[in-house]
């Protein structure tokens, strides 16, 4: 018998967000600090170790979506049976990546059951691909994006919009949508420890719709039940478009997503400051439910329980809503 969890703002939790490696072949500006310790193998939660968890989560508490994440999760050797064992269960999976070694993995990903994949991708131009990556390889990612396309997964490609980096090539990415089945995530610049993140940087949703208004006539979508995406789309183009405003509209009233990092320790929110260590008492063969239960009733009503951005407010400084990169939380 199963039951969701709440927290006291009667919110039902059934997104799990599990991240398998903190490590990444890419050094991306804005999720990867220059001076990244990463852990050690025996640090990682093991196959085992996350199979035993994810099916607590889905089994106790009802959850029915589970997305593996990093870092980038397929720098790990055994990330395809990570990805059979998570769809051998009752849920809709799915895999975040940056796509530069997809095609070595696609059909051993495929074969282990997955449908889905995101794949974060900030900008189609070389130099600036090189810029924000530390490495070339666009050309290899937009090969292996129209691959995914064309071994029928469903394919997202989130954007962290910069102003000034990359805020230039929003249309750019809209009109992917005109010629393939492909849903574009536009995601606000988020502050995290090593990123840079400075309020005048903020690309706002609403300068963002105003933008793609200017050219293009879109239509508001229905949104599924706690999206965390705001869904348009541009009459009889097969994709889609949304926008995740996190820092200047955010949705935290709605979110059902809980955390799990690579070393097993759960969050509540994306800029949750207290972490519940799951990994540690499983090893010492506790009952890691109390903990999980206790961890999201902790669940602050909004940020982490940090204030709204404002963007009148120029004093305001939010550069403590995290004090991991996002590499070892998660995308």
């Amino acid at each position: 018998m199963s039951y969701a969890l709440t927290d006291r703002h009667s919110r039902t939790h059934r997104s799990l967000r599990i991240s398998i490696v903190d490590k990444c072949d890419l050094r991306c500006t804005y999720c990867m600090p220059e001076d990244q310790h990463f852990l050690k193998r025996e640090e990682l939660m093991t196959r085992e170790e996350i199979a035993t968890i994810a099916r607590l989560f889905v089994e106790r508490y009802g959850v029915n979506k589970i997305r593996l994440t990093g870092g980038e999760p397929l720098v790990r050797p055994d990330a395809a049976d990570i990805v059979r064992d998570m769809a051998a269960l009752p849920v809709k999976l799915g895999l975040t990546t940056n796509a530069l070694t997809l095609h070595k993995h696609l059909d051993a990903l495929i074969d282990a059951g997955l449908k889905s994949i995101n794949i974060s991708l900030d900008t189609f131009d070389a130099e600036r691909f090189k810029t924000i990556a530390r490495r070339d390889g666009i050309d290899t990612v937009h090969a292996n994006i129209l691959l995914a396309l064309q071994r029928g997964l469903r394919v997202k490609l989130n954007m962290v919009v910069m102003r000034g980096v990359n805020d230039d090539e929003i249309l750019r990415f809209v009109e992917l949508t005109r010629d393939h089945l492909v849903h574009v995530r536009f995601i606000e610049f988020m502050p995290f420890a090593g990123n840079h993140w400075g309020r005048e940087r903020v690309y706002t949703y609403s300068e963002m719709l105003g933008h793609i208004g200017s050219v293009y006539s879109f239509e508001k979508l229905n949104d599924d039940p706690h999206s965390t995406a705001k869904a348009y789309r541009v009459p009889t183009w097969p994709g889609t478009f949304a926008v995740i405003s996190t820092v200047t509209e955010p949705f935290c009233g709605d979110c059902d997503r809980m955390r799990l990092t690579a070393e097993g320790k759960m969050r509540n929110c994306l800029f949750a400051r207290e972490e519940t260590d799951l990994l540690s008492a499983l090893r010492r063969g506790e009952d890691i439910a109390p903990l999980i239960e206790a961890n999201v009733l902790a669940k602050h009503a909004m940020l982490g329980g940090l204030p709204q951005f404002k963007p009148e407010k120029e004093e305001e400084v939010l550069h403590d809503l995290s004090a991991r990169p996002m590499v070892s939380i998660g995308g």
